[in-house]
């Protein structure tokens, strides 16, 4: 059994050899969520669950298990406030056996534009539609904020790539983009966003949506690549493709990284408009053609400090790139798979030189494609 408490939401999984039958009820007054699992035992896994609730978790006040009746066990989840539910079955995946997810959501689901603009101090004086036009400016720097989207890769539920020595993707991309993140905030133009802030798992329609949600400039999605051979080696930017992937090696990348959301797990029980609506559409050349410049201004700046897994800029169908309106990026800092590029992954220094390389790449970008003017927050 394993929490992931986060702003976002808290998850509760349970992992079984078997698949788990289940009954939910919410109740008020106070606030829980009361699951009956069938075809089990009260044992000590159950019985650990209460210290596996830090006090910080926005959602969960505390959490108990007992036998309800015979194969019958219940589960309570105190609350600290009125919660959405959203309880579902997972088939098993990779290293996953049957699990049962509970996520529980706020009845208001942040709002990642509020949460920047009341971090920065600023006021939100209007709310930007959902597809705003693009007022094209004389060349020369925009006179307001850049906001750049740090996507650190993975998280929770889904490790992403494990290296030889135990190294978990999710961690190391976690690292990466907190130090890009500070690195980014000491420029006066500039200021970043991360679509995760520690150790739990975002959909990828989610991290797109946050990006929009923002109003982003730019989005920079952190991996560590992996591959079957320790062999391989070298850093990488993959840009969205609309005409399919530019190698096998691009494509056969873009479907692991696209398996993320059955590895982390998500209700498809739930159909969202917006995933629907950004999958389907397909005329963003001209975000293409910007997500290539920044692509390569990027891997030319990486290339200074690690060697290049390909001399270019590739391409293929990654769903977390597919923002119709953003230049988005995916960067492989390094191939975790490989022993020696593992060690450096975990290395502070070598972190910290990644770091200032992907922001370099990004200020030369800015440098020679200035940001179009967008609607005023402020």
């Amino acid at each position: 059994m394993r929490v992931w408490p986060a702003p976002d939401y808290t998850r509760v999984t349970l992992e079984h050899d078997l698949p788990l039958q289940f009954t939910q009820l919410l109740v008020k007054d106070p606030w829980r969520l009361v699951v009956d699992i069938e075809g089990i035992e009260f044992n000590s896994v159950l019985q650990s669950l209460p210290s596996k609730i830090i006090e910080a978790d926005p959602y969960i006040k505390l959490i108990r298990a007992g036998r309800n009746k015979p194969g019958v066990v219940r589960l309570v989840i105190e609350l600290k406030s009125e919660v959405k539910p959203q309880v579902f079955s997972l088939k098993p995946i990779g290293e996953y056996g049957h699990r049962l997810v509970l996520d529980l959501y706020p009845l208001v689901p942040i709002d990642p534009l509020m949460a920047l603009l009341e971090k920065s101090g600023e006021q939100h004086t209007e709310h930007r539609p959902e597809t705003p036009p693009k007022n094209v400016e004389k060349p020369g720097e925009v006179s307001r904020l850049l906001t750049v989207v740090l996507d650190p890769g993975h998280g929770g539920e889904d490790p992403g790539a494990v290296g030889r020595g135990g190294s978990y993707e999710k961690n190391v991309t976690l690292e990466v983009a907190r130090r890009l993140k500070a690195k980014i905030d000491e420029l006066p133009n500039m200021r970043t966003v991360l679509t995760r802030d520690g150790d739990f798992f975002i959909p990828l329609h989610e991290r797109v949506r946050k990006a929009r949600g923002v109003q982003a400039d730019l989005f920079v999605s952190v991996h560590a690549d992996a591959f079957i051979k320790p062999s391989a080696r070298g850093s990488s930017v993959f840009v969205l493709s609309e005409n399919g992937a530019s190698s096998s090696a691009a494509r056969w990348l873009a479907t692991k990284e696209n398996a993320a959301d059955l590895i982390g797990g998500v209700n498809l029980s739930v159909k969202d408009r917006y995933l629907a609506r950004t999958l389907l559409d397909l005329s963003q050349t001209a975000t293409i053609n910007d997500s290539l410049k920044l692509g390569n201004a990027v891997l030319g700046e990486i290339g200074r400090i690690n060697t290049l897994h390909k001399g270019q800029v590739e391409q293929a169908g990654f769903a977390v790139l597919k923002a119709p309106d953003i230049p988005s990026i995916l960067v492989e800092t390094a191939f975790i798979s490989n022993p020696e590029e593992e060690k450096r992954l975990n290395d502070d220094a070598y972190q910290d030189q990644l770091a200032e390389a992907i922001m370099k790449g990004i200020r030369r970008y800015f440098a020679k494609n200035p940001a179009l003017a967008k609607p005023r927050v402020t």
